[in-house]
This record gives structure tokens, sequence and C-alpha cells, in this order.
């Protein structure tokens, strides 16, 4: 297939292509793309040309969103045999649920330094190698990440008492 009017052919229709993909798939470029490798690869050019470019469209379109399909069923189930974050215990005084949802909902970079610190025990200096970064940007980590979870698990500060004169 000369080049050139592969070039022209995309150039003509590869927005129409891609809008029709888009019904099926959420990546509907690649399968434009694919399309049109496929269409290159032809030893001569299809008798009618842009149905055939169509239906290769659909067929790759819904064949993306069917394997689209079986990921997230197998990533869910996946997840759900995921050990939980927490083991639930009486004498922790955590929900562990609350405490599993409010870590996931940080950066990961606030997540790692919280439960490296909180529960590893390591030090802000051996986090900050740990992450290849300083004490005092993993400590700001470490103080808006406890803030926001503290923040989204509604417990307050405890504030040390004033004295009035």
């Amino acid at each position: 297939m000369d080049p050139a009017l592969l070039g022209r052919l995309m150039d003509q229709h590869a927005a129409a292509l891609i809008l029709y993909a888009r019904q099926w798939c959420t990546a509907p470029e690649d399968v434009v793309q694919d399309a049109f490798l496929k269409l290159f690869a032809q030893r001569r050019l299809p008798d009618k040309l842009l149905p055939w470019l169509y239906r290769v469209v659909r067929n790759g379109a819904v064949s993306a969103a069917r394997s689209a399909q079986r990921r997230r069923q197998h990533e869910t189930r996946a997840a759900e045999k995921t050990p939980a974050w927490f083991s639930a215990s009486e004498t922790t005084g955590i929900d562990c649920e609350a405490a599993t949802s409010g870590l996931q909902a940080l950066s990961i970079e606030q997540r790692e330094v919280i439960v490296a610190h909180l529960w590893g025990g390591l030090t802000f200096a051996q986090i900050a190698d740990l992450m290849g970064s300083s004490s005092s940007t993993v400590h700001r980590l470490y103080l808006v990440g406890l803030s926001a979870l503290r923040e989204r698990l509604g417990v307050t500060c405890p504030r040390k008492p004033t004295t009035q004169n």
C-alpha cells in the first residue's frame, strides 16, 4: 500500500472513525490506529474500503470494550481477595475500615510517610533516605497527611490545656 494514500485516508476519515469507535470503548484512537495498520498490511486494498475500515474499527472497539470489562472484573475480584490493611483487634482502638479508607484517600507519598513513621517506627531522616527526599519534606508530608487523615476520620487534634491568668 502506498504510504501517501494511507496518510490521505487517515486525514480524511480518522476523526469520524474515532467518534464511531468511542461508542464502544475508552481508547478509540488506539482502535483506529490498529485499523489503519491492518489496512496497511493488506496485500491489496479491500473493494469497499470505507465500509471495511468501519467494520474493522467496530470489531476492534467491541473487542477492546470486552477486554476492558474482563480486566475490570478480574481487578475487582483480585481486590476483594487482597488482605485488609489492618487486622481488627480490640486493643488497637482503631476503626480498620475507616483507617484504610482514610489512608487510601491520601497521596501515595503522604501515605508512605505516615505508615512508615507511625506503624514502622522509622524516623523522618530514615524515611527521607528511603524516599530520596529531605527530612523537612518528609515532615511536611507527614503533617499534611496526618491533618487530612484526622479531618477525614473526624478526629480532632488533642490540644494542650492553656492556663488562664
